[in-house]
């Protein structure tokens, strides 16, 4: 289909740049119109070709070397799809399990190895792993009245094409913007919640005590190999507008206290990543001395309008688990079965179930040791099973939330997308992305699969401090303890993942994409607040999960921090798995007033 000459020039100029010579954009005008490709992934192509060879001027030549490479990979996709279509008469082919043809030999029972006379033959399941010709004889089912609204993150196609983002072609200007954007807007908020009118530069020489707003790093020099965040190797990096970038040396004052932070936590955690306020000054030693650190503000707790579900019963149970589903052993999936069982038999409204569901990271996955495609065993062990749950429980749905191991999903970074919607069209089942913010009945959820407890326990170096103006327990059961600090680190931070950069013995369970880490934020860092509510895409909500879901390999809990409720349902390969009760939109007060969460074992 022929494209717009007028648009793909366009592209052309903003990728190339409007210098670019108007014999060279007309020629490159006609590569795009025959192989039907934008300007911009023709400019792909050509930085892909150019990667190790250095900057270049874009010319003639690179553009006969890009329409070369055109042109071998249509030659290679059609001699694939000829080999696809090849008549295959074992278990690979695509006739293999399918009824045979009227009048055959074998339909009327003559040929080898067939059944008796009149014994009809069983539909086989096809091994190709295509799942092309598997659903022909099976009708798509009908979501019918659901027991809860459910409000995921937006589906139109801009939504998806943000999420569905372009990995590996992060450039280092567009990496430290968002970090430094993400100081200048703590640095906002700090101002507006301690009436502030001006913060301070670390690096700069003061005698009066100042305001200053950075991020937490390790002193690479002073350390070596993989060392822990120590108070000798602490350092402050301000943005490039509070303090030109520069990084300092941070020391802490003895007498050092925490203003406006919980009461009875006796300190404040740090780690590599982190936002921190403080108040001190540098006065001439090379480094900056803090005096006081200051909370940073707490996320506004959600509104009380809450939504009837199309019942008019506002009270639902969610069973929430976690994978891997398999242990190290085998891929026999027989924790899940035993789950699925439990389910058909309680009927919970909602089914949380997190990734990886086919594990990249299986011993037996990565040596090929398995008897199906990683697609049909994902059709096979987890849609057809959810399936008859959803059979046997009208009402009920399913939300499916991926991990960054799932040898499924298309998207080997964080933030991730969701799984391919070609692995499952029932209405029933809800794909989301990683991380995730949705509402069931208007009570606000969020949850990744990112292990990012362990994460932060690991890094994590706690100062202690005095408590000047802290802030009362959001309830008497709200007792401090590490773990409730580890979980309100993600409140404070604002962030699913606030760890820069990723751990170096972790970095193989965390790709983090930095250019793209705004969708990791609980709230949205713009001054756009339509939707500040979350009611039309939760993912815009300004306000503070009620519920956050954060399996991990720590000891299984559900805690409270900050009026959130937090829940860790561990793995399924530890036979745990959480249910939460909501008893409704009852009476005033918060949700975590009305929400009982039970971590449960499983009997295998």
């Amino acid at each position: 289909m022929a494209q717009d000459v007028g648009k793909i020039e366009q592209e052309l100029k903003e990728k190339f740049g409007e210098d670019l010579d108007e014999k060279l954009l007309a020629e490159c005008v006609k590569v795009c119109q025959m192989h039907n490709c934008t300007g911009e992934n023709l400019y792909f192509k050509w930085e892909a070709l150019r990667f190790n060879r250095g900057p270049a001027q874009f010319s003639l030549k690179d553009l006969q070397e890009v329409k070369a490479k055109i042109n071998r990979e249509t030659m290679k996709s059609a001699m694939t799809k000829k080999l696809m279509r090849g008549n295959l008469s074992g278990p690979q082919s695509r006739q293999f399990g399918m009824s045979p043809a009227r009048g055959s030999r074998s339909a009327v029972g003559g040929g080898a190895g067939a059944g008796s006379p009149g014994t009809p033959l069983k539909p086989m399941r096809r091994q190709d792993g295509f799942g092309l010709a598997r659903m022909q004889d099976i009708k798509a089912p009908v979501a019918g009245p659901s027991r809860v609204s459910f409000v995921g993150p937006a589906t139109d196609e801009a939504a998806y094409k943000k999420r569905a983002y372009r990995y590996m072609y992060e450039k280092v200007t567009e990496r430290s913007e968002v970090l430094d954007d993400r100081i200048d807007h703590f640095g906002e908020l700090i101002k507006a919640h301690y009436d502030i009118e001006e913060l301070g530069d670390p690096s700069a020489v003061t005698e009066d005590d100042v305001v200053v707003v950075g991020r937490i790093v390790l002193d690479s020099e002073t350390s070596s190999g993989a060392v822990k965040l120590n108070e000798a190797s602490l350092m402050l990096e301000s943005s490039r507008m509070m303090g030109s970038g520069a990084r300092v040396p941070l020391r802490f004052d003895p007498s050092i206290n925490v203003r406006r932070g919980p009461r009875g936590v006796g300190g404040q955690g740090i780690f590599p990543g982190a936002i921190v306020a403080l108040k001190g000054k540098n006065g001439g030693g090379g480094s900056f001395l803090a005096a006081e650190i200051l909370a940073l503000p707490p996320l506004d707790p959600p509104s009380e309008s809450y939504i009837k579900s199309e019942t008019s019963d506002t009270e639902f149970s969610m069973c929430i688990a976690a994978g891997p589903f398999s242990p190290e052993a085998d891929l026999a999936f027989r924790h899940l079965q035993s789950l699925i069982t439990k389910l058909t038999s309680d009927k919970p409204a909602v089914v949380l179930l997190i990734g990886p569901f086919i594990d990249a990271a299986h011993p037996l996955i990565k040596i090929g040791d398995v008897d199906m495609p990683p697609r049909d065993m994902f059709l096979t062990q987890f849609i057809d099973k959810l399936r008859d749950f959803l059979n046997a429980s009208p009402g009920s749905i399913v939300l499916l939330l991926p991990s960054p191991r799932d040898i499924l999903s298309e998207h080997a970074v964080f933030p991730q997308c969701e799984l391919p919607r070609a692995l499952c069209d029932d209405p029933r089942i809800h794909l989301l992305p990683n991380p995730a913010r949705f509402t069931l009945n208007g009570v606000h959820f969020a949850a990744s699969s990112v292990d990012v407890l362990f994460h932060l326990r690991k890094e994590e170096f706690f100062k202690r401090a005095g408590e000047i103006e802290p802030l009362p327990a959001a309830s008497s059961s709200e007792a401090p303890d590490a773990m409730a600090n580890l979980c309100r680190h993600i409140l404070q931070q604002r962030s699913f993942y606030p760890i820069f950069p990723v751990p170096l013995d972790l970095a193989h369970e965390v790709n983090l994409d930095v250019t793209h880490s705004e969708m990791l934020n609980l709230c949205p860092q713009d001054d756009n607040t339509d939707d500040a509510e979350g009611s039309v895409d939760p993912s815009r909500a300004r306000c503070a999960p009620e519920v956050l879901i954060v399996p991990s390999r720590l000891k299984h809990f559900s805690k409270i921090a900050d009026h959130t409720m937090i829940v860790n349902p561990s793995f399924m390969t530890k036979s745990t798995y959480a249910m939460l009760k909501y008893a409704g939109h009852t009476g005033p007060g918060p949700a975590k007033d009305r929400t009982k969460v039970e971590i449960q074992r499983l009997e295998t």
